[in-house]
């Protein structure tokens, strides 16, 4: 079954994708519900697959890692069985923070938090340079990030 969202559980999930960790006291206040029928409410979001998890945003440059790079990648050919091994293979490369099959010139966008351009090609050597039936790599380093959320309108 189903679930469909009210404006109450909109304002809950806004509320928490700003912070995850207010306390169901504060959240209550904030939707004006009483703190039972909210923690039932996050119960269901959580239930219903809304919420899929809770975690600590990382600061990349606190880490050492503030240099993002784009990287497109065109595969040999689009055969199921190379995508899967693509898709197998890049998922073990640990500096990926997101990997996206693509419509349009590339097959595939990666996303990449490194060091500096030293730390990159490293990684491009021990990893990208790798990855099963690559035809072509094309890498973009991002000047400035100009807009950063995880947050989804609701």
């Amino acid at each position: 079954m189903s679930y469909d969202l009210d404006a109450t559980d909109r304002r809950i999930l806004a509320a928490l994708q700003k912070d995850a960790k207010i306390t169901n006291a504060d959240l209550s206040d904030r939707v004006n519900l009483s703190p039972s029928a909210c923690h039932r409410r996050v119960q269901r979001l959580e239930e219903e697959g809304f919420i899929a998890a809770y975690v600590a945003l990382v600061n990349p440059r606190k880490m050492g890692r503030p240099t993002t790079v784009f990287v497109e990648i065109t595969l040999q050919s689009q055969a199921e069985d190379l995508l899967d091994a693509f898709e197998r293979e890049v998922a073990r490369v640990p500096d990926i923070l997101e990997c996206h099959l693509m419509a349009g010139t590339a097959d595939y966008l990666i996303k990449i938090m490194a060091e500096d351009t030293e730390d990159f090609a490293r990684i491009h050597r021990r990893y990208l340079a790798r990855l099963p039936g690559v035809r072509q790599m094309q890498s973009s380093f991002a000047l400035r990030t100009v807009v950063q959320t995880t947050a989804l309108a609701v």
